[in-house]
């Protein structure tokens, strides 16, 4: 799938031209060479939707979680998942805007913008709307926000502030904590203990030791996907400077840090459902097992030359891999908890 930077509709859509573009721009991150950006698919690919999955995952799986305590709100939820999503995609806009502004992000010959287009450098959109994009999306996560404190007090806003100092200081300046090693352990902090145990705490009232415990299997997963992300960019981030942890550590290692979390994920959730915390369920997470040895055999190999066919999201490839393992156990993981709501079934050797 190539990158394409079409400006605007140069004709009228019909509704199966649109449902395709939101489609591409959800799946590839992109529209196909050739096809005009309705305004929804403009903004899905701007903000990158293609990744909301990971966000979506950890909101649904905190409210799983607390489905079964006294307190349960289905409102708060929802709107939890809705204020995680648009933090999401205004954090994504917020460090493309931050990046081209230091000069990360200053050509079309950096990552960023080969796998899809950058808002600004695309030409797809304008600072002034970009800002304004960005405004409207943390104006919504004011006002779930305020609403959520009112209903279970200023914790929330504990929470939404933690998570948006680091996704703004991820990138932004003075800290910039991708820069300096640190953005690795942020992502594991935002979507573990902030965007799952938050959800789990708007929910239901309450964040019990437990629950936080439970956030720890997914924030590896994606954790892995971040790190997979920065040993594809290596070459690029050590020349201008960019210490993230691959660069740190190295490609090989990196390479191997990463195959470690992949398989540290399952012993983790054991402890948990041993435990008693979790339900026997979640050991359906096993099923996910023949595509963690495909993932660690994929880490072991260089990575290929020339992009497979109809590959969407070249030069980037490690990270790949890491997403599509990262989606399936997530997947596996939300279904045992599902399961246990329907049908617990807990054991307890601790």
């Amino acid at each position: 799938m190539e990158s394409t930077h079409t400006r605007a509709p140069t004709e009228r859509l019909t509704l199966a031209d649109r449902w395709e573009n939101w489609k591409a721009a959800v799946l590839g991150c992109n529209l196909p060479s050739g096809r005009t950006f309705d305004f929804v698919s403009k903004w899905l690919v701007l903000t990158r939707a293609c990744v909301f999955s990971m966000t979506l995952t950890a909101g649904i799986i905190g409210g799983l979680l607390a489905f079964r305590a006294p307190g349960f709100s289905w409102l708060a939820f929802i709107l939890s998942v809705v204020g995680l999503t648009a933090a999401h995609a205004a954090n994504n806009l917020v460090n493309d805007y931050f990046d081209l502004a230091v000069g990360l992000d200053s050509s079309e010959n950096y990552v960023r913008a080969q796998y899809a287009p950058h808002p600004l450098l695309s030409g797809l959109t304008s600072k002034r709307e970009m800002i304004a994009a960005i405004l409207l999306l943390n104006v919504l996560d004011l006002a779930i926000m305020i609403y959520l404190t009112v209903l279970r007090g200023p914790l929330v806003i504990a929470f939404a502030l933690a998570g948006l100092f680091i996704s703004v200081f991820y990138t932004a300046p003075p800290i910039r904590l991708k820069r300096i090693g640190l953005g690795e352990l942020g992502v594991f902090l935002v979507w573990g203990p902030l965007m799952t145990g938050g959800t789990y705490y708007v929910a239901a009232g309450e964040l019990p030791g437990w629950a936080l415990l439970a956030t720890v299997p997914y924030a590896i997963l994606v954790t892995t996907v971040l790190i997979g992300k920065h040993i594809d960019k290596i070459p690029q981030d050590s020349e201008k400077g960019i210490r993230t942890l691959p660069v740190i550590l190295g490609e090989k290692a990196a390479l191997r840090l990463n195959q470690v979390l992949f398989v540290v994920f399952y012993p983790v959730v054991f402890a948990l459902v041993l435990a008693g915390n979790l339900s026997v369920w979640l050991l359906l997470v096993l099923f996910s097992v023949p595509m963690l040895l495909e993932t660690l055999g994929a880490y072991s190999k260089p990575k290929p030359a020339e992009p497979p066919e109809n590959y969407p999201v070249w030069p980037l490839w490690y990270v790949s891999i890491a997403f599509r393992y990262t989606r399936l156990a997530g997947g596996l993981f939300i279904l045992g908890l599902i399961m246990h709501i329907i049908f617990p079934l807990t054991i307890n050797l601790f």
